[in-house]
Formats: structure tokens, C-alpha cells, sequence
């Protein structure tokens, strides 16, 4: 399945991708209701197995009966973060191969473990505000991945089995401030530093994370283009490395690392950063496309 956030009356609302648009849940519910179903993206992550298959049972029910009051189109929708209050948000920093050699950076020999806050969280089509403090702002297209359950020392044979799903993520890097200090965070965690989305897209419909093709485009222009079997640790190994530290929760994102093609891998006479005016699309296969313009600070 493909969930989705969007704002409905200044309110986070839980929606549904289905051939024919976007399924308001809420708005569903108001004409067929039923009990049990979640009506936002948190629920259906934290209710597990139950919540998940509540809401596809219901998904199933209204196929029969779709009405056009609670299907809404994309271009219609205003999206949020495809998921809204992770608990917390890991990365991953030189996890490919090509983007290590672009940087003249040595292969990492256990995954370099960053964090993000919950204010760098914004959605499909959203504006950012480039901010003032940078010259040097990057695009870095990531995979995603958002943890269903409880995750403590796990195997990483097992580490699958504790993923709800993939997302589509912009890891925004400010190279100026991520480069002023040995620890990145100042550079990373601006505010909308993270769109996240169109969809959430659950584990069962994407299959192998780590054969994925995945691009970025700066004005139609294509900058990124690799496949995830490129990383140094693949998503089973990353699962389980972190849960050796912390317990991941549900909810939970992981960001896995940016292939090359980076601003920051040109020769420094061709680096030209984002502006204003500048308009991002990531996009990773079977995940979903993400699109964002960048305006000035105000």
C-alpha cells in the first residue's frame, strides 16, 4: 500500500493511493464507516499488523463502491511529511561507494550515524526557504527507510522483518555549516532540511532495498543516478547495527545515504549550489518522485 499525509482544514490527514487518486480516509468514514481504522499515518505505523490490516480491509470494501467525495487528486492535495512524528530520524552519512570516491573520502568501516530533528520534516511540493546562513546548500537523494516495530539487537537476517516501509527523502545538506565543525549536524538540520514523501510506501510492495534505482533532477537537469546496490552497508546491515545502540521504535526513520553526483563532488570551479527559483525532484523506483521549489528566506 501507499500512504500518504495531507492537510486538510490546517489538520494532517491520512491518505490512501489507489489507480483512481488519493483516498481521504476520513472523509471515507464519514460515508461508509467502520470500525477500527486508522485516520493517520502514525496510527496505521504504530498499530502494527492490526492497523495495517484493518485499513486494507477497509481499502477492499470501498473498492466496490468508490465515491467521488472522498477521492481526491494529486495535483488537488496540499502533502505533509509522509510520515509525521518519527521518534527519531538516523543517517547515514558516505554509505556509497562512487559518492566516497567523489568526495576523496576513504570507505567507512562501520556506518557514520547522524541525526535530524522533526523541524526539518516537510512534504511533496512544499516550498523551502533557502536559509540565509548558507551559500553552499546540496540536494542528496535518499532511501528511506521507516521502522514498524520495536527493534532491539536484532540479527541482521532478521533486520526486514522490522521494516514498515520506504520513503523517498531530500537530505538537504548546508556544505558551508555541515563543514564547520567535525560533527555535520549544524549543516543538516535547517528548518525543511528533510521533504519526505509523496508516499510511504509499505515493504511488501517494494521488495529488495538494496536493488533500487534512484535520481535526483535540478531543473530538469539529471545530477544523480545510481542504484542502492551501490551502498558500503545495505539496509539489513543498517537496521541491525543501530539496533545494537538504541531500540528503534515505530515510526522511526533511517536514512541511508546519498549516491554521487552531489554538488559537493564537483570540481570546485563547477559547483554551482542551489538557489532560489531552483526547483528539485528526487526520485527512487518502486518509492515514489519528490519535487520541491527553494525560495528566498525571508
Amino acid at each position: 500500500m501507499k500512504f500518504v499525509t495531507f492537510l486538510k482544514e490546517g489538520n494532517q490527514a491520512l491518505g490512501v493511493k489507489i489507480e483512481e487518486g488519493i483516498i481521504d480516509v476520513q472523509a471515507a468514514l464519514s460515508t461508509t464507516p467502520a470500525e477500527g481504522v486508522p485516520t493517520n499515518v502514525m496510527e496505521v505505523i504504530n498499530g502494527g499488523e492490526n492497523a495495517l490490516s484493518a485499513i486494507k480491509q477497509y481499502i477492499e470494501t470501498l473498492s466496490t463502491k468508490m465515491d467521488a467525495s472522498f477521492i481526491r487528486q494529486e495535483e488537488e492535495v496540499e502533502w505533509g511529511p509522509c510520515v509525521t512524528e518519527p521518534n527519531k530520524i538516523i543517517c547515514v552519512g558516505l554509505n556509497y561507494r562512487k559518492h566516497a570516491d567523489e568526495t576523496n573520502a576513504p570507505y567507512p568501516e562501520v556506518p557514520i550515524l547522524f541525526n535530524k530533528f522533526n523541524n526539518t520534516l516537510t512534504g511533496h511540493k512544499c516550498e523551502i526557504a533557502v536559509p540565509k546562513k548558507t551559500d553552499k546548500l546540496d540536494y542528496e537523494v535518499e532511501l528511506g527507510v521507516v521502522i514498524g516495530k520495536n527493534a532491539k539487537y536484532v540479527n541482521k537476517e532478521d533486520a526486514l522483518n522490522y521494516v514498515f516501509g520506504y520513503c523517498t527523502v531530500n537530505d538537504l545538506s548546508a556544505r558551508d555549516l555541515q563543514m564547520k565543525t567535525p560533527q555535520w549536524l549544524l549543516g543538516k538540520t535547517c528548518d525543511d532540511f528533510s521533504p519526505m514523501g509523496p508516499y510511504l510506501v509499505t515493504a511488501d510492495e517494494v521488495g529488495d532495498p538494496n536493488n533500487l534505482n534512484l535520481k535526483t533532477y535540478v531543473n530538469n537537469e539529471v545530477r544523480q543516478d545510481s542504484n542502492t546496490s551501490d551502498m558500503i552497508f545495505r539496509v539489513d546491515e543498517i537496521v541491525s547495527y543501530i539496533s545494537q545502540y538504541m531500540t528503534l521504535t515505530p515510526g522511526d526513520v533511517i536514512l541511508t545515504g546519498t549516491p554521487e553526483g552531489v554538488i559537493l563532488g564537483y570540481p570546485e570551479s563547477e559547483q554551482v549550489y542551489l538557489q532560489p527559483g531552483d526547483e528539485v525532484t528526487v526520485e527512487i523506483e518502486k518509492v515514489g518522485s519528490l519535487t520541491n521549489r527553494f525560495i528566498a528566506d525571508k
